[in-house]
């Protein structure tokens, strides 16, 4: 019985670690760029198969491919904002108008990415072999590379979460989220610092995929599930809080683990009512204000 529910909750804990660290960087996105981006999922499906493309072609260990696969995450989605986002928000004649427009643009993105991502990788399902023995825990087996994949998923979040919270950088980040024409009175950059946050949020996404990578198979179409998955974290969570990611990301991990133990097929099904049910009980989500 012990074992069972060691098994549940490590799985649980397993899954949340990594939609926590995917919707940290969609929070940091809508939060304070204030870009609803669909296309999201499609930079951890792009970070998924780069980790699968250097394992094979260069027998790259995934935990060295996170130097190369997490960089240039980071600068496409910098680019892209400094370029497509930035002219739509000029552009725009409210921030409402901009929302609209950033997130139709989005799902242009996404169409591109995948199209691309499907010239480049085909249809087929990817996968590779790391860390598959198995270590015990209190009886209960579970392969290493899923624990690994923890334990990166929660470092990643702390060091980030530690970023906004003691460096300069992070409160400008957390001043343009609050008030953006106040926090650029006092000095601070706005479209520099959002475009950071968007580059971030590409960040997390990639290294999100490289450690879906390491325990998962993975396919170009991967991305709009874990786009919807991590929509609903996010407003579990509360829109554009960066705890509310955390705690929605691990709470959702460990209810899908327990709805997969009972009937694996249901596990996205619950998603969707857990989501329907917030937006009636409780809209804010978690940690909203």
């Amino acid at each position: 019985m012990i074992v069972a529910i060691l098994d549940v909750v490590v799985a649980g804990l397993l899954l949340g670690g990594i939609y926590a660290l995917i919707s940290v960087g969609l929070s940091l996105q809508y939060g304070v760029a204030r870009v609803f981006n669909v296309a999201h999922g499609e930079f951890m499906m792009l970070g998924a198969l780069s980790t699968w493309t250097l394992n094979q072609a260069f027998g790259m260990n995934p935990i060295f491919a996170m130097a190369i696969c997490g960089p240039i995450a980071f600068v496409i989605g910098y680019v892209l904002h400094r370029t497509l986002f930035k002219r739509l928000r000029r552009i725009s004649p409210s921030i409402g108008a901009f929302e609209g427009s950033s997130m139709l643009a989005s799902f242009g993105l996404l169409f591109i990415i995948q199209n691309v991502a499907n010239l480049i990788w085909g249809t087929q399902t990817k996968a590779y072999t790391f860390m598959t023995y198995p270590v015990s825990i209190f009886g209960a087996l579970f392969a290493a590379n899923r624990l690994v994949t923890l334990a990166f998923a929660v470092a990643f979040g702390i060091v980030f979460y530690l970023f906004l919270a003691r460096t300069r950088l992070g409160k400008a980040i957390r001043a343009a989220a609050q008030d953006p024409s106040t926090a650029a009175l006092m000095g601070v950059n706005i479209n520099q610092v959002l475009a950071l946050c968007f580059g971030f949020g590409a960040l997390m996404a990639g290294l999100g995929g490289l450690l879906v990578s390491m325990s998962y198979p993975m396919q170009t179409t991967m991305g709009l599930e874990y786009t919807i998955i991590t929509i609903i974290v996010v407003a579990l969570g509360g829109m554009g809080s960066i705890p509310g990611s955390f705690i929605g990301g691990f709470s959702l991990g460990l209810i899908g683990s327990i709805v997969t133990k009972i009937e694996p097929g249901l596990s996205l099904a619950a998603y969707y009512l857990l989501f329907m049910l917030l937006l009636w009980i409780k809209p804010t989500g978690i940690m909203g204000k």
